[in-house]
């Protein structure tokens, strides 16, 4: 079986598609497009995006993660205030949510739940069913916050998150560094 554990930034050899309850495991087994076992071994803490891509320890593969289809729930807003205001509401009850924008307000998605359906359509956003791949935000505490390329090896240092790499340990948010 291969054993991924280290981001890349090399081109993709293999695909796996996940959802994204399984996006945010640190330990899982997969079944890759072409049919290899594989397991997949991150920090704890540490969750996939589509578009993230790893690299097997024996460096014979690298794959490209992608955002499976999912049932979720899409909510359209007619206006930016109502679109900030179902952001806000589903935000405070720590919903992952996937901000897009439309040309009148927004829209959001979030996994299937029909009371949180109904809250947004009690705000007046027009509700419905929908299968499509699922990116909600990071949050402003992430890990990722946003799409990043990672070196291939761990000497090589994203300047902009420093310490990723095959092992890194993410500072805990009331953690404080000298400056």
């Amino acid at each position: 079986m291969l054993i991924f554990n280290q981001r890349t930034s090399a081109p993709a050899t293999d695909t796996v598609a996940l959802a994204y309850d399984a996006r945010k495991r640190s330990r899982l087994k997969v079944t890759l497009a072409s049919g290899l076992a594989a397991g997949i071994f991150l920090e704890r803490g540490d969750h996939l995006h589509g578009g993230d891509r790893l690299i097997a320890e024996d460096g014979s593969t690298v794959v490209d993660i992608l955002a499976a289809p999912e049932k979720l729930i899409e909510a359209v807003a007619d206006s930016p205030l109502l679109f900030a205001r179902a952001a806000y509401h589903l935000g405070n009850r720590h919903v992952p949510v996937q901000l897009l924008p439309t040309d009148s307000g927004g829209l959001l998605r979030f996994q299937t739940d029909h009371v949180l359906a109904e809250m947004v359509r009690g705000l007046g956003c027009t509700v419905r069913d929908v299968e499509a791949p699922f990116q909600p935000e990071s949050g402003a505490y992430g890990a990722h916050g946003g799409h990043h390329h990672h070196g291939d090896a761990p000497e090589q240092a994203d300047l902009h998150n420093p310490g990723h790499g095959p092992h890194r340990s993410v500072p805990k948010i009331h953690e404080f560094k000298p400056r």
